[in-house]
């Protein structure tokens, strides 16, 4: 079991994917009728780096991208939000990055990605063999990279290496099914990668899809705890989340907001929720952080433009009412 003081240090490790968002401009505009679109950094893991640097963190990219004009837009794009890319290659050949077209709608929205031969899954063990752990705070990774060869197997590498480091493991389950080969072959690696984490976040139909049934999420959140797990936080959409530690759970609300599209919501919660635990917040004060700025985001265009910053989710939390619980 890792340290969770670590986290102080404030200086974390992603691994996965960077890729490029295409928003059907002007808001509101359907995909099948828009004339335009405006371009965005996108991918699980590159929104929850941004989301980190927002909130004052450092945050380092594990991940490759193709070797074309799209990979060059995510890599420019992280060094504008002061990711580091010490760690992102560019591998060449029929790889491409990924690529998501999405509307910024709240009813009937569609997200349509784009993941054939993802440049992201060509990630080797050579290449996370290649980083320094000790460097880093905790190393963070969502369940998208373990869904194909040979980001898997490097990613469950890098799980080894930073636990030898001594860094704690935080794992957005982030599942993905048009991902992955098999529902079979996604519960095992789950279960695999669950057992592994310090910090466990999903929400209920992503736990229950772990633990084999729709009504048994929250019974595998609690399996989670009793078998190491630090703290698992399990959300409920509008209901809120659970979070459970050692020493019990507790149950949040959300905060409302007029929002404008779905997604980014459960990115920006685990950069806030992560950053307020590295702060030394308490894990309350901390689940509550991570649930304004996924209220935040959705009332904004885009995911990692729409991140906030300490000031912004400060005065957010001053003008807000707490949620109910």
């Amino acid at each position: 079991m890792a340290d969770l003081a670590r986290l102080a240090g404030r200086n974390f490790l992603v691994i996965g994917r960077a890729g490029m968002d295409l928003y059907a401009d002007p808001p509101g505009t359907r995909i099948e009728e828009a004339t335009r679109f405006t371009t965005a950094l996108g991918g699980s893991s590159a929104n929850i780096a941004a989301a980190l640097v927002r909130q004052g963190c450092k945050a380092a990219l594990l991940t490759r991208v193709s070797d074309d004009a799209v990979g060059r837009f995510c890599l420019a794009q992280l060094y504008a939000y002061g990711i580091d890319r010490a760690h992102v290659r560019a591998v060449a050949g029929e790889p491409r990055n990924s690529l998501a077209v999405v509307e910024t709608r709240i009813e009937d929205c569609q997200s349509v990605i784009y993941r054939n031969n993802a440049a992201d899954f060509a990630m080797t063990i050579e290449d996370v063999e290649r980083v320094d752990y000790s460097a880093y705070s905790a190393l963070i990774t969502t369940g998208t990279v373990l869904a194909a060869e040979p980001s898997r197997s490097a990613a469950f590498r890098a799980f080894e290496l930073a636990r030898a480091a001594g860094l704690p493991l935080i794992f957005d389950v982030d599942y993905r099914p048009y991902s992955w080969p098999s529902a079979a072959v996604a519960a095992e690696v789950y279960s695999r990668a669950g057992e592994m984490g310090d910090v466990i976040v999903g929400n209920d139909v992503e736990f229950g899809f772990m633990a084999g049934h729709p009504d048994l999420g929250l019974d595998k959140a609690r399996a989670l705890i009793a078998d190491g797990a630090q703290i698992v936080v399990y959300k409920r959409g509008e209901k809120g989340a659970v979070t459970l530690s050692p020493w019990g759970e507790f149950a949040t609300g959300i905060y409302r907001t007029q929002a404008l599209k779905p997604t980014g919501a459960g990115d920006s919660f685990l950069g806030a929720f992560i950053a307020g635990l590295a702060s030394g917040l308490p894990l309350r004060e901390a689940v509550l952080r991570g649930s304004a700025a996924a209220a935040m985001v959705v009332a904004r265009v885009g995911c990692a433009p729409a991140m906030p910053t300490v000031p912004e989710l400060d005065t957010f939390l001053a003008s807000h009412p707490g949620p109910s619980e």
